[in-house]
């Protein structure tokens, strides 16, 4: 009787042990809002990768989660707080900027959370960020503006920036890059407005920029890029605007004439890519790479589909 006793206890644990062993890991993936289409495509990287990773058999308890009223920090603290609470393994977060999150992380880490950066890092160390490489891709956006006024005999004039706000790291590097651009030119950049990623604000910021004879105009993100296209295209005149990220809406007016360009990251890379890393962190393995730069293409009307 003892001896069965014992290789029942046996099983329970072997069976305990399995089941732990079995256990799905937690990873929650916190964005800036659930507005954009930017934070779609980086959910369903997400999607794909966990459903990719299953067949492997890695399973993974997957949940997306953001502000709903737009770009909140004191809400995004909530959902990472949420998660914690909810016993997330990793979190993977784009956080709204460098400095407010911090205090929340550090104490999440402290309590085992690990975290993976991506589209836009907090200033506290993490498994890994992936990322565009934000200044040179703002830079890049310049040069395209430049280059396209040069063409038309545009040699001086006043130049608009809409940003998001003066705190979100990527955005921030956006603008600082596409300033460099203009640099040792005749060109004015006036003083940066901010829309805080809404389309509609934005709009009426650039429509100000084109009533104050601005000859160019940069949004920094999705609403601010269709806020800008919007505006030139209410004006109908000859003001050349240049953006950020890929939409429907946007590669609309870059069809229409609206837009000349915009600056498409690879949202999608950094969700399934971001997914992957979670996966090895949570395996106990060390990440090779600390920064990844997930890329940027320029679309224009050579390209856009």
């Amino acid at each position: 009787m003892k001896k069965v006793l014992a290789m029942v206890l046996c099983l329970m644990l072997v069976l305990s042990a399995s089941s732990m062993a079995l256990a799905a890991s937690k990873v929650t993936l916190i964005t800036m809002d659930l507005m954009d289409q930017h934070w779609v495509n980086v959910d369903k990287g997400c999607q794909d990768a966990v459903a990719e990773l299953k067949t492997q058999g890695i399973d993974i308890e997957y949940k997306l989660d953001a502000p709903t009223s737009g770009k909140d920090d004191a809400a995004q603290i909530e959902c990472i707080n949420n998660a914690y609470a909810n016993n997330a393994d990793l979190i993977l977060l784009a956080s709204n900027g460098p400095d407010t999150q911090v205090a929340t992380i550090d104490q999440l880490t402290k309590d085992g959370v690990k975290f993976i950066y991506v589209d836009s890092a907090a200033n506290y160390p993490a498994l890994q960020t992936l990322a565009t490489n934000n200044t040179n891709a703002g830079q890049t956006a310049g040069e395209q503006l430049l280059a396209k006024l040069t063409a038309n005999g545009v040699t001086e004039g006043k130049i608009g920036i809409v940003n998001v706000n003066a705190a979100t790291t990527s955005t921030v590097q956006r603008e600082a890059g596409f300033r460099k651009a203009f640099e040792g030119t005749k060109f004015e950049i006036l003083e940066t407005q901010y829309g805080e990623g809404n389309a509609t604000k934005s709009q009426e910021i650039a429509a100000n920029y084109i009533t104050d004879g601005c000859v160019g105009i940069f949004g920094t993100n999705e609403g601010g890029t269709v806020g800008v296209g919007n505006a030139i295209k209410e004006a109908g005149g000859t003001v050349v605007g240049v953006g950020f990220d890929k939409s429907d809406a946007i590669l609309g007016l870059i069809k229409d004439g609206s837009l000349l360009c915009t600056m498409a990251q690879d949202p999608y890379k950094m969700g399934y890519e971001g997914m992957k890393s979670a996966a090895k962190a949570l395996a106990g393995e060390t990440l090779a790479e600390q920064n990844v730069d997930t890329g940027v293409q320029v679309i224009d009307a050579t390209n856009v589909q």
